[in-house]
């Protein structure tokens, strides 16, 4: 079909589907914001930016593939009558990668408290980014498989694209920087990404669990912390004022 700037539909379909992606970026930013956290000061800016950039760049090759992105979508092997595609193992790995990510960094939380200078001083950049690009892919690939029959013009799917993750980029920063600042948040969000990680491997085994039902356990889990972080801010004033 010709694409009709003048058209309703194709603004609504943009706007439904960068709404979406920004929705569905979400998972994206809280793995991006909690593993740059382990480095120091420009190099987590960078390592965000880079991590942006290339979530984009796989979002837009993937849109540009679009026939080898939904022939990743047919079966390659069966077991037990259940059909398994790349899309499927693909999901798989990716949930058991941020199962075991966010597992170990609570660890590394609760064991190593006293040693979290030394911690960011011996993480490698390359490890960091090399983590970004493995997940960013996942979420990719789930990101696109989603997007696709939502609009019919792959113009219209990379201008939703490239709109998200401009939000995304300006979000992400706030995101890193109130998760710095409030280190219990941080547990919050490991404990969303292993949240993250059962529902992509329940996906790739053809158990779709509505992202509605995350996202909402998600938002109300953020808005008690927010509620304890007022109320321990409201307690450090009062105890400033009477000292």
């Amino acid at each position: 079909m010709e694409l009709t700037l003048s058209d309703p539909q194709i603004w609504a379909s943009l706007f439904t589907l960068t709404v979406m992606e920004i929705v569905l970026g979400i998972d994206n930013i809280v793995f991006i914001s909690v593993v740059v956290s382990k480095l120091e000061g420009a190099k987590q800016t960078l390592a965000r930016q880079i991590g942006l950039l290339l979530a984009l760049v796989f979002r837009i090759l993937l849109l540009l593939g679009l026939t080898w992105l939904i022939a990743m979508r047919a079966p390659v092997f069966e077991i037990l009558g259940h059909g398994f595609s790349w899309r499927d193992l693909i999901l798989i790995g990716g949930g058991l990668f941020l199962l075991v990510k966010a597992t170990l960094e609570i660890h590394d939380d609760i064991e190593d408290e006293d040693d979290g200078a030394a911690s960011k001083a011996t993480t490698s950049f390359l490890a960091v980014i090399a983590q970004v690009v493995v997940i960013d892919m996942v979420f990719s690939v789930d990101s696109i498989v989603t997007a696709i029959g939502m609009a019919e013009h792959v113009e219209i799917m990379i201008a939703a694209v490239v709109i998200s993750m401009i939000v995304m980029y300006f979000a992400s920063g706030a995101i890193s920087n109130f998760i710095e600042q409030y280190p219990t948040t941080k547990m919050l969000a490991l404990s969303f990404l292993m949240l993250i990680g059962m529902s992509l491997i329940a996906d790739g085994f053809h158990f779709h669990i509505p992202r509605g039902y995350i996202y909402f356990a998600m938002s109300f889990s953020v808005l008690v912390e927010f509620l304890n972080v007022m109320a321990k801010r409201k307690r450090q004033r009062v105890k400033q004022e009477q000292g």
